[in-house]
């Protein structure tokens, strides 16, 4: 094959990823939309109870928040696929990132009836230079899918270590569901589901393992998955 041929194909490749994720994105609107449509348009009639407004208008609201999530996680996806270009860089502590995003998902943990702790802060501060919001990403993402497919009674287990070749270790370990091993090469595909109707059941965009993915890319690191099914997984993000 030439490399005029590997590069049409490349191009055909990267054309189809196109219209899917178009597709899929679209789709994924559509769902909120239709809600949100139709609890309007029975307000709109004057044929709902007293008692049922608040309930209607909490619906709407909650799929106006999905809506906005996935917008967001759109955005954030194409802002990576470029190269985080137009986001600051900035010398970054991991673990303080870290820290946010467990406090930012200890009302989630608490919800789902999941323990979520932090291991302790490395003996030296675990500093990168990187887009600070991409690196929180990493650890919410992967820390928020670990809730989302754990079990009432389990724990999920964030850690940032400085390894002994220098590079960090970001590690996220859960006692969840865990993932089939045909599919773990395509969890980071955007809009993958491995159990469609769980993954109904506890809301998200679809998104977050792609945003994962692509933020680690940024930074030049590398991520590794070991899952086992009713035994759990462990998610290792590695920077250099």
């Amino acid at each position: 094959m030439t490399d005029k041929d590997r590069a049409a194909e490349e191009l055909e490749r990267t054309s189809l990823m196109r219209q899917e994720f178009t597709a899929n994105a679209s789709h994924e609107l559509k769902t909120p939309l239709h809600v949100i449509s139709g609890y309007a348009e029975l307000l709109e009639s004057g044929m709902v109870r007293d008692e049922d407004i608040k309930v209607f208008a909490g619906k709407i609201r909650a799929e106006a928040m999905r809506m906005t999530k996935l917008v967001e996680d759109i955005i954030a996806l194409s802002r990576l696929d470029s190269g985080g270009v137009g986001m600051k860089w900035e010398l970054t502590d991991l673990y303080k990132v870290a820290s946010s995003a467990v406090e930012a998902l200890a009302e989630t943990a608490r919800e789902a009836g999941v323990r979520l702790e932090l291991g302790p802060a490395p003996d030296r501060p675990v500093l990168r230079r990187g887009i600070p919001h991409a690196l929180y990403s990493i650890v919410y993402n992967l820390t928020e899918n670990a809730l989302k497919y754990n079990v009432p009674g389990g724990s999920v287990s964030v850690k940032i270590e400085n390894s002994e070749d220098g590079s960090a270790v970001l590690t996220v370990s859960d006692t969840g569901i865990g993932i089939p091993k045909e599919d773990q090469e395509r969890i980071f595909e955007r809009f993958y589901r491995v159990d469609k109707s769980h993954s109904k059941e506890v809301g998200g965009t679809g998104l977050g393992l792609s945003i994962v993915k692509h933020a680690a890319m940024t930074h030049n690191a590398r991520i590794e998955v070991q899952s086992e099914e009713g035994r759990g997984s462990v998610f290792k993000v590695l920077f250099s």
